[in-house]
């Protein structure tokens, strides 16, 4: 099996070499595989990829986020992320409450129009700018429901009850590293018609112990592979790593399942200048190592070193 970068790059080549063309929920299009599955040995460096310059703190502040617990996006905008604001903006300009231009179908009209474009961007800052500054405007239309933080730390039980997945499945790790039940799912059917903002594309993820060492593996039931998959590789790299930590263990590997593994056809132009390029060495991780918990991790205990990558390659957002 191809690992590291030239793993994910060999998943570009087949999905558009072999991909079949599918409609999908955003009436993009795009052509998709189905069951693949990638490792990448993290003691060979963080797994960030080169071949184009992705955003680091952008996906340290998410995955804090997610072990938060939190479901708002006002933590989000705090840290300057703005990668969940299109769920949440949707249902304000969908509600009773939104009294300004039209904005139906906004993330298509945004690519196609230029002067919708720039209306699109006003009411996103005036958006933004409410979430950030009326609490009570944020806890209604920032909120996402039962995405990730809340499946992680507080999964609702029939009996009324709440089950902390993560901290459980740390506390298994250090006390029984050898079983097989060192699991956390984000999927939850009674959540998914109802409940959630996006049904969660990363549905669950497994631990294992060997040799010092913790490995995880994700199963992720659908991955946009051009802006999607190379965000949650690092993010479940460094959960892996922050886990470790706190278990006193060593980084092994993470091992990335997709089931629907898709590139949008709005994609196609950047993953063909993005496989043009040549893959660099991989950067290096610190964390802060008088943190022994993960749970009291900010922003500024986590670093990445030696990244020279690509430039960036930018591309829309199927919503």
């Amino acid at each position: 099996m191809t690992t590291g970068e030239q793993a994910y790059l060999e998943l570009c080549k087949m999905i558009l070499n072999d991909g079949e063309k599918k409609d999908d929920r955003t009436n993009t299009g795009t052509l998709s595989i189905f069951g693949h599955q990638m490792r990448f040995p993290l003691g060979d460096g963080f797994p960030l990829l080169t071949t184009k310059r992705v955003p680091f703190r952008l996906i340290a502040s998410e995955l804090l986020w997610f072990i938060k617990g939190d479901t708002n996006i006002r933590y989000l905008l705090e840290h300057n992320n703005n990668i969940w604001n299109e769920w949440a903006f949707k249902k304000w300009v969908e509600s009773e409450d939104y009294k300004g231009p039209d904005m139906h179908d906004f993330g298509l009209r945004s690519q196609k129009d230029p002067d919708f474009n720039e209306i699109y961007k006003q009411q996103m800052e005036i958006f933004k700018s409410k979430i950030l500054n009326d609490a009570a405007f944020a806890e209604r239309f920032g909120d996402l429901g039962s995405v990730y933080g809340k499946q992680w730390r507080s999964w609702e039980t029939s009996k009324g009850d709440t089950i902390d997945q993560l901290k459980t499945v740390i506390e298994a790790i250090k006390n029984n590293p050898d079983s097989r039940r060192h699991i956390v799912t984000a999927w939850n059917p009674e959540d998914v018609p109802s409940n959630m903002a996006l049904p969660p594309c990363h549905t669950m993820f497994q631990f294992f112990v060997a040799n010092g060492k913790l490995s995880c593996q994700l199963y992720q039931r659908s991955g946009d592979v051009f802006l999607g998959v190379p965000f949650n590789i690092a993010s479940y790299a460094l959960l892996t790593h922050l886990i470790a930590h706190e278990c006193g263990l060593q980084v092994g590997d993470f091992v990335h399942t997709l089931g629907d593994a898709h590139i949008y056809l709005n994609h196609l132009e950047q993953i063909r200048t993005q496989l043009s390029r040549e893959a660099k060495p991989l950067p290096n991780l610190k964390l802060n190592e008088e943190k022994t918990s993960i749970f009291d991790f900010e922003m500024e205990d986590i670093t990445i070193s030696d990244y020279n990558p690509h430039p960036p390659l930018k591309a829309p957002v199927a919503v």
